[in-house]
């Protein structure tokens, strides 16, 4: 399954390289779905021993204590999110809506999703940043609309800063508390995730088929046509 796929590659990816995965893949979650779910809850795993032979190390020295361990993951998975919502936010600010407009597909903000994200904000405020942060699906969708707003650096910052540690040591709690009780947890969530996968397909071929029927009504109402 390509979920499941998905799902080993990441875990296998943290396993091996511990703390500097969990900081490049919750960088790159800021602005593309990157299953943080996953690698915060893996990695809090991982911190409490649940793997043989899988440890947490820092510039090659190992982090003997569990409770430090969980910790550092959600400390890498705090900073990279951080880090990765700041890029973001200055490709909104210097790209501004022309940029997604001409290559919005690239982060997945196609118009509609750019509109829906200004509707967000407007609803939300400041505190746009700081729920979408903790919402799933949406944080990955946050970063560059803020700085198309242009929301303020500072106040964006901390507001990100909170979402995201509040989102990484709960998760990686989440995975800590399982310690070794995940590998039972993954087996049965695999479940959930074919499920996530068929209502994926679904949504794709129901949007696929509304925008056909879109394209053909204006066809057929277009005098020129």
């Amino acid at each position: 399954m390509p979920i499941a796929g998905i799902t080993d590659s990441l875990t296998s990816l943290i396993g091996d390289h511990g703390l500097y995965a969990v900081f490049g893949l919750m960088l790159i979650d800021a602005v593309f779905p990157a299953a943080s779910e996953l690698v915060m809850v893996y990695a809090g795993a991982l911190a409490a021993g649940a793997f043989a032979g899988q440890n947490v190390t820092l510039f090659g020295t190992e982090i003997s204590s569990g409770a430090w361990g969980y910790v550092a993951m959600a400390v890498a998975g705090t900073v990279g999110y951080l880090l990765g919502a700041i890029g973001g936010w200055a490709i909104g600010l210097y790209g501004g809506r022309p940029l997604l407009e001409r290559r919005g597909r690239w982060f997945h903000l196609s118009g509609d999703k750019l509109d829906r994200a200004e509707r967000w904000f407007d609803r939300w405020g400041d505190l746009a940043v700081l729920v979408g942060r903790v919402t799933p699906v949406v944080r990955s969708f946050n970063s560059i609309p803020a700085g198309v707003f242009r929301m303020p650096f500072w106040r964006y910052t901390l507001l990100t800063l909170i979402g995201s540690a509040v989102w990484a040591f709960a998760l990686a709690g989440v995975g800590y508390g399982l310690g070794k009780s995940y590998e039972t947890f993954h087996h049965d969530f695999r479940f959930v995730e074919y499920a996530v996968l068929a209502g994926i397909v679904a949504l794709a071929a129901y949007l696929a088929l509304r925008h056909r029927r879109s394209r053909l009504s204006g066809r057929a109402s277009d005098p020129a046509g």
